[in-house]
């Protein structure tokens, strides 16, 4: 699995920056109580053809990150051999998260590609930032058993 450099949001602290880098428990310094929402999104692309596109608008959607209200940070991930690719973003709360979904890029996004292959996407609740726990979590539940045989059975268009 390929996966990009923490990107940390206006919610992420300098200590949370690090703690992405190095996999160590940042505690709950510097943000508000309550815990932190992460989201882990997979999409399964029907096409070859179209991960360059899909890649490229999700980078452009990334260097908004900094500014956006309620965001700790994130990770992109690709699999381009399964022809998945998706996010790993650490929120402060539910909210700040669907402010996210309902930004116009985002939903441009959605709308070009949401018929193009199959989307699925869970969100986990940490009481404080352990990136590496975080990002075995989310990558025990991108290999599951359920979804890798959804995808063996998924018929590909080399198009």
């Amino acid at each position: 699995m390929l996966r990009s450099r923490w990107c940390r949001g206006p919610a992420g602290d300098r200590l949370g920056d690090r703690a992405a880098a190095s996999g160590v428990d940042s505690g709950e310094r510097g943000r508000p109580s309550g815990p932190l929402i992460v989201s882990v999104t997979d999409f399964t692309s029907d096409a070859y053809r179209d991960l360059p596109g899909i890649a490229r608008r999700g980078f452009e959607l990334r260097r908004r990150w900094p500014h956006l209200g309620g965001a700790v940070g994130m990770w992109l991930w690709a699999m381009p051999s399964a022809r998945r690719c998706g996010s790993v973003s650490v929120w402060t709360g539910r909210g700040a998260l669907a402010e996210f979904v309902r930004l116009p890029e985002h939903v441009a996004i959605m709308n070009q590609y949401r018929r193009r292959g199959t989307i699925r996407s869970v969100i986990l609740e940490y009481e404080s930032l352990d990136a590496a726990r975080i990002r075995r979590d989310a990558e025990a539940w991108l290999m599951s058993d359920d979804h890798l045989r959804a995808v063996r059975e998924t018929p590909r268009r080399m198009t």
